[in-house]
């Protein structure tokens, strides 16, 4: 059976909104050896499909001593998660393996160093209470922040 070239480009051309349905949205932000993030709450719009998250260390101390990561999660679950990642240790970025509650979370980097992650947003929901810490032993009491998206 011959398809229609006519045809094929009806469908092409009635695809090609959904294809680019897609939007990532770009959010760069850096911790410091002061264990400080430079951004106290990230906004991403309800219609990025995903984040691509690119965190910094701008500090000089090395990842053993300093180390920071990005990790996303509902607010009330910061605190289980950091207490449960101490134990979990460098190799594992300080996060409990396979731990459903974490959303999206980097590596975990020293002075001098970056990583990106990209997430898709489908399990976000628009105006829920989410946050992002670090989960180096100690840090998220100070390096944590508000993710509003919506």
């Amino acid at each position: 059976m011959k398809i229609h070239p006519v045809l094929i480009a009806l469908a092409l051309i009635t695809a090609a909104p959904f294809a680019s349905a897609a939007k990532t949205c770009a959010v760069a932000i850096e911790g410091n050896d002061q264990m400080q993030y430079n951004l106290k709450e990230i906004k991403v719009a309800a219609d990025c499909t995903e984040v691509q998250l690119t965190l910094k260390h701008a500090g000089k101390l090395p990842a053993t001593a300093m180390g920071h990561n990005w990790v996303l999660v509902k607010t009330p679950d910061i605190q289980a998660i950091a207490n449960a990642g101490s134990s979990a240790g460098l190799p594992n970025n300080y996060l409990p393996k396979n731990d459903a509650r974490v959303i999206a979370s980097t590596k975990v980097v020293g002075g001098g160093e970056s990583t990106s992650i990209k997430f898709s947003t489908a399990s976000l929901k628009a105006g829920g209470d989410y946050s992002f810490f670090c989960s180096f032993p100690g840090h998220w009491i100070m390096m944590h922040g508000k993710f509003i998206f919506g």
